[in-house]
């Protein structure tokens, strides 16, 4: 097998297989399709030329605004082919949102999967794309013109990925991830798996998220398994798909909730599956007794793991037998790095986790400030998590040193849902936290201080934000209160906004 050393592009990975598994399996698209090795990689060639055709060049953005499909994979590994860099972002995004990565990013094309999504329909219609019909279905397109390339970076070193997180300003940040980052994290994330031909991988996980991207599509591409795509997660369908020969399910913890909630309505209290021998939650902090659970569900060990888009999905991950208690994170992959700040900790033995090595983003899209103050100078990504490293050397993560809320596997910035809220003339400020939920999932919570009493109620402000904020953002409960607790500057003390509303949580919001 070549070695991924020897290979400068993403789509190289792809190549290979169609040399060495050109007629076996490699994607199940969302609508039961299935294409083999050798015809994923024609899609890729014939995407290249219908980008190109729309005047894609080396160092062009291409936003791929999806959910997943066979369209997204080629359409990533077609961006390679020409050089360019692939932007992919979720359909559900609200227009506001999907508008201002748009003037970030400044992509010379604009890819709609409208065929899978109707939120892609609907911004498709709203930017007057064009649809086109393709091998992997009818896309839409949007050439852009007045925009220009960025210079490449010389092989595996130039961007291959451009992902967008808000950020704790609230501002979209553009990571760039190169062809190097996502090569290692393919093998990494297929090496910790065991991935092999005769596996299959089931792809929930958005392709639009780096732990879709990295550590399914890429891990199985690696490894020459067969990923079977999902649009949007149903847990009739991973069921369905769990009893007929998946063998692989990457996951996040409300993912693995409502499948197992789905099962017991259906008189299921275990899988008995046959094959399935790998099982992972990521994205968010495991519970012992749930863990416990899912272990019990699934008749296997329940896998763990810890990374960030930053770090091109991982940099530490289990191995555990079944049952074990340990709810860390385990040790290191092989080749990274980690550290700890103990001056962030504010306590012996935890300190902000700081991780090195061929993971790390090459930075952050026309944001050198944002970039220094993530990647020091010799290569260290402070993560913003607190951390701790036991006997064993596995990393337990112990809390946040921003205010980020992981809701479904999502990343969530509080000053971006406080910054929706308070557009609303009624609102005077507002906080957002998250509230710990079943699973190691987090609830967004709001506390809006208004002008006057009955200025607005909950119900209106749930109706004003849904426009602005994506689904997984929109807090789940909203507490609409006269003041907020603030310290003598005026600083809302957020740490005491649940123990300080206690009474008032505790009261079923109104309908």
């Amino acid at each position: 097998m070549t070695s991924l050393a020897a290979f400068n592009r993403i789509h190289q990975v792809l190549d290979r297989n169609v040399v060495q598994r050109g007629d076996q399996p490699a994607v199940i698209d969302c609508d039961g399709g299935q294409v083999s090795w050798a015809e994923y990689g024609a899609l890729s060639e014939a995407y290249e030329a219908l980008f190109r055709l729309n005047g894609v060049r080396p160092g062009d953005r291409i936003l791929i605004v999806a959910e997943n499909c066979l369209a997204v994979a080629v359409a990533l590994f077609a961006a390679s082919r020409i050089g360019a860099w692939a932007v992919p972002v979720n359909a559900r995004m609200a227009e506001h949102e999907l508008e201002r990565i748009v003037k970030h990013a400044d992509p010379a094309l604009v890819i709609l999967t409208s065929h899978v999504s109707k939120e892609a329909l609907a911004h498709a219609e709203r930017l007057e794309a064009k649809p086109v019909q393709t091998g992997a279905g009818r896309v839409h397109l949007v050439q852009r013109s007045g925009t220009g390339p960025e210079v490449m970076a010389e092989g595996a070193d130039g961007v291959a990925v451009l992902l967008y997180t808000t950020g704790t300003t609230g501002d979209p940040k553009g990571v760039m991830l190169s062809h190097a980052n996502l090569l290692f994290a393919a093998k990494a994330s297929a090496e910790l798996r065991n991935l092999a031909p005769a596996d299959r991988v089931y792809g929930a996980l958005p392709l639009t998220h780096v732990f879709g991207l990295a550590s399914m599509l890429m891990a199985s591409a690696h490894a020459g398994a067969t990923v079977q795509l999902a649009s949007r997660f149903s847990p009739a369908a991973l069921y369905q798909a769990l009893r007929e020969g998946v063998t692989v399910l990457p996951a996040v913890p409300q993912m693995h909730a409502v499948l197992m909630a789905y099962a017991a309505e259906n008189g299921h209290e275990k899988l008995d599956s046959d094959v399935l021998r790998y099982v992972s939650s990521g994205a968010a902090p495991l519970d012992p007794a749930w863990k416990r659970k899912a272990e019990s569900f699934y008749g296997i060990a329940l896998q763990n793991g810890y990374g960030m888009t930053e770090s091109t999905a991982g940099v530490t991950g289990t191995r555990n037998p079944k049952g074990l208690a340990d709810i860390s994170v385990g040790p290191v992959l092989p080749g990274v790095e980690i550290m700890l700040d103990e001056s962030i900790g504010g306590e012996a033995g935890v300190g902000e986790v700081l991780t090195r090595g061929p993971h790390v983003m090459l930075g952050y899209f026309r944001n050198p400030a944002e970039t220094a103050k993530a990647v020091s100078v010799d290569g260290w990504l402070r993560t913003g998590d607190l951390g701790k490293i036991d006997e064993n050397q596995y990393l337990h993560i112990v809390g946040r040193c921003k205010e980020l809320i992981i809701r479904g596997g999502f990343n969530v910035y509080p000053p971006e849902v406080e910054a929706a809220l308070n557009d609303h003339p009624a609102v005077v400020q507002s906080a957002v936290i998250g509230r710990s939920g079943e699973g190691g999932n987090e609830d967004v919570v709001a506390f809006v201080q208004v002008t006057k009493p009955d200025a607005v109620q909950a119900s209106e402000l749930k109706d004003f934000v849904a426009s602005r904020l994506s689904g997984y953002k929109r807090p789940s409960r909203i507490l609409v209160v006269d003041a907020l607790p603030a310290s003598a500057t005026g600083k809302i003390l957020k740490h005491r906004l649940l123990s300080h509303f206690a009474e008032a949580l505790n009261i079923p919001e109104e309908v």
